[in-house]
Order: structure tokens, then sequence, then C-alpha cells
């Protein structure tokens, strides 16, 4: 099954392009889920909220709706080894897994977080403490494309996030794999000017995709989802609502 949705679906400058200007924000989520299946939620990587705030989202999606949750920086991006904060994200997040509406956790790491011994060892630690809950992981540091990481990546059932993002140095290439029954692919957009220095943090993310570049992911998605049981979509590039636009033209094709 292909799940197409955005990063995110909480954004002011949505309003008047995607969400109608009289729609109550508490009512933007039950607004979303009508036309998109899935959801990938940021804000965790911030805060880790009250199990009551993923109570309220399951409460405003349907069935046959699904949750991509972004796992918090502790975990990715300082690191804490000991589990506790990985725990107090499984509590968070347990409305979502009791409902069965859970995609699985993205750990996206880090440009910094480079492929060595002592990270490799982070990433089995982290595997562990998350135990049963599907994982993803997002590399941004080109130098984990080695095919002894996919296969330790199969070994533990652990999935692998596909990128499409500004061809710089040492960044990830746009290839499709997948490591585990669960695929993965984020288009970031390919703002080459703005991804190391953006002046305002939108300005990474503020990039409309042709046909042309999209198309290019056709046959990539369709490899990915040849191998997997449930592939995951999502556009990041969300300044005033381009995300929506980039999943309207996918799902063109896909579905």
């Amino acid at each position: 099954m292909i799940l197409l949705g955005t990063s995110g679906f909480s954004y002011k400058d949505w309003v008047g392009v995607f969400y109608p200007a009289q729609l109550e924000q508490r009512e933007w989520l039950s607004y979303y889920s009508q036309e998109f299946h899935t959801c990938e939620i940021n804000s965790t990587y911030y805060a880790v909220p009250r199990p009551t705030v993923f109570e309220a989202m399951v409460a405003k999606t349907g069935k046959e709706f699904w949750f991509a949750i972004k796992a918090n920086q502790e975990m990715t991006h300082q690191r804490d080894s000991s589990g506790q904060i990985c725990q107090a994200f499984r509590q968070a997040i347990a409305p979502v897994v009791r409902e069965g509406k859970l995609g699985c956790i993205l750990a996206q790491f880090p440009y910094s977080f480079g492929y060595s011994r002592e990270n490799l060892g982070y990433l089995s630690q982290l595997r562990k403490n998350l135990e049963d809950l599907p994982l993803v992981v997002e590399f941004r540091n080109a130098g984990w494309l080695k095919v002894e990481v996919f296969q330790w990546l199969r070994e533990r059932d652990t999935g692998f996030c596909c990128v499409d993002e500004p061809q710089l140095p040492n960044l990830l290439p746009p290839i499709a794999e997948a490591t585990s029954k669960i695929g993965y692919v984020r288009f970031h957009g390919r703002n080459k000017e703005k991804w190391w220095q953006p002046e305002q943090a939108y300005e990474r993310y503020d990039y409309t995709y042709s046909d042309a570049e999209l198309q290019e992911w056709v046959p990539r998605i369709k490899k990915i989802v040849g191998s997997t049981e449930n592939t995951f979509i999502f556009a990041n590039n969300h300044w005033r609502a381009q995300s929506i636009g980039t999943v309207r033209q996918l799902n063109r094709w896909l579905n």
C-alpha cells in the first residue's frame, strides 16, 4: 500500500492556501484527513507531548489513518543512550499504538552523525530501546551508504529513509532502497541556496517541484513498493502548502 501525506499539518501559512480562512485551528487535522490518509508528525522532535495530545489526534482521524512520528532530538541529536527519553516517547505515543495507527517512528539524524563504529553502536542501542516499534532511519550524511549498513538495517528490521534533497557534497543522492517491510520517501525540495544557511527556518523547504522532477521518482517508488508492505511518502516542502501540491502531483501517477 502507498500512503502519501505531508510532513506536518499545523502551519498558519496554509490558511487561505489549503485550509479555509474560517476553519478553526483545532479542526485542521480533521480537514486534512479528509484528503490524506497519513501525516508525519514533526513536533515530537522538539518536545515529547502528553499522551492526551495524541489521543486528540487519533480521535480526529478515521480508522484508516496512519501516523509517522518523528523521534525526539534527544534520541537523534543529543543521543541520550540511557533509554529514559525512549521510555517517555513510548508513553507519549501509546494512544497511537493502542489504536493501531502507528505507521512508524522516523529517526532523522543530523549531517554531523557520520558513519563510525561508535555511531553504529548508538543505533543498535536505539533499536533495542524501541524494541518492537517500527523504526525508520534517515541519514543526512552519505557516508552511511554502504552495503554493510543496508544489511545491518535489514537484520534489525529497520527501515531506510530515501530522500529527495539538494545535490550538495556528501548529502544523500536520490536512491531507492528498502530494508524492512516499510518503505519511506521524503521530499525536502531542492533549494541549494538556502539549505545550509537559511535566514529563516522555512526557507530551506521553500521549493516547488516540477512534474518532471517528481516523475523521476515514479519508477524508484514502484521499486520500493515491490519489496515492502507499506510505503510512506511525505512532502516536506511545506512553505505555503507547496507540499500539498507535491503530494497531489505524485498521487496522480502512483494511485
